[in-house]
């Protein structure tokens, strides 16, 4: 179950939806990708999945709905890094005052230019301990990659082959732990019978592992 919540940005407010399973070991900040919002199909599922393993999940619109509307006609602020990125590391700051998660370690799960904005927020913000990307963009993060020493899982569909080269050319510039997991038969929105299960459980695994520290 999930509770709606509004997070203040720079050029208005954002939705958000917070779930807290009992006794949770962290929380998880999902940075959805270009053109999607905090009612992705694919993020929920993986969201409803963290939290049967014990992590609470925010999904949030990384634009405002005047953002979204100027977005839908032009494209451009869904590859606006540096405006995603901020609005990820609002949410860390402003989600973490709430009582039900005070206290818990904070991940990022990012997908497609989401990863990219999930990257550049754990390079800059020390709260952050660990990041997943669902067929992401790592490469859009730029310099940030090398200051990025968090714990970082890449899974890339096999069949999304443009996109698995470049996560392995962004992985070798990671600065922290890092490991590239191909999810064999799977393409970029992973829609394969099973291959969202696995992205799940990959994501499940990385965090219950490196969020306690």
């Amino acid at each position: 179950m999930t509770v709606p919540v509004t997070l203040r940005a720079d050029r208005g407010e954002l939705g958000g939806d917070l779930g807290v399973p009992p006794d949770a070991v962290g929380l998880v900040v999902f940075a959805h990708g270009s053109g999607s919002s905090r009612h992705s199909g694919r993020n929920r599922a993986v969201a409803e999945a963290l939290r049967r393993r014990g992590v609470a999940t925010l999904l949030m619109d990384l634009l405002t709905a005047e953002e979204e509307a100027v977005d839908l006609r032009t494209r451009e602020l869904r590859f606006d890094i540096g405006l995603l990125a901020e609005r990820v590391r609002l949410a860390v700051e402003q989600v973490c005052d709430r009582s039900e998660v005070a206290g818990l370690p904070v991940g990022l799960f990012g997908a497609s230019t989401g990863a990219a904005a999930a990257l550049v927020a754990a390079a800059g913000d020390p709260a952050v301990r660990a990041v997943v990307s669902r067929g992401g963009r790592p490469d859009l993060a730029g310099a940030a990659l090398d200051r990025v020493t968090v714990p970082t899982l890449l899974i890339v569909g096999g069949r999304d082959e443009h996109v698995l080269e470049l996560n392995r050319e962004a992985g070798s510039r990671l600065a922290g732990p890092s490991e590239l997991v191909v999810v064999p038969g799977a393409s970029h929105l992973f829609e394969e019978p099973g291959a969202l299960s696995e992205v799940a459980r990959l994501a499940g695994d990385w965090f219950v592992a490196h969020l306690p520290g």
